[in-house]
């Protein structure tokens, strides 16, 4: 059974920080795709950012780079993410997804991704 469950949100002040968890279990988590989406009040899905399991290769949404950073452990099965200087356009709920298709413009497409974690709420306050 497939689970991804992810942790560490909640409310922070702009310019604060937060770190995402998301642990994978069931799924082969070494080469495969993965990527944290958001959903804020009102907006549709979009993804935030997305790495290749197997190797370095990952991708960032234009309204994050330089202030968020994905990366893994894969001795754990754990995908993170590092999120700085958040602003309070950053709040949402974050959702962590699995066995995705990097390459192209393939890492945006969430429709793509067959597994979902349930995901954590962000809150950032001005």
């Amino acid at each position: 059974q497939v689970q991804l469950v992810e942790s560490g949100g909640g409310s922070v002040q702009a310019g604060g920080s937060l770190r995402l968890s998301c642990a994978a279990s069931g799924v082969t988590y070494r080469r495969n795709c993965m990527g944290w989406f958001r959903q804020g009040p009102g907006k549709e899905r979009e993804g935030v950012a997305a790495i290749y399991t197997g190797g370095d290769s990952a991708r960032y949404a234009d309204s994050v780079k330089g202030r968020f950073t994905i990366s893994q452990d894969n001795a754990h099965n754990t995908l993170y993410l590092q999120m700085n200087n958040l602003k309070p356009e950053d709040t949402a709920m974050y959702y962590c997804a699995a066995e995705g298709i990097c390459g192209g413009n393939w890492w945006w497409r969430s429709d793509l991704y067959k597994y979902w974690g349930q995901g954590t709420q962000v809150t950032v306050s001005s």
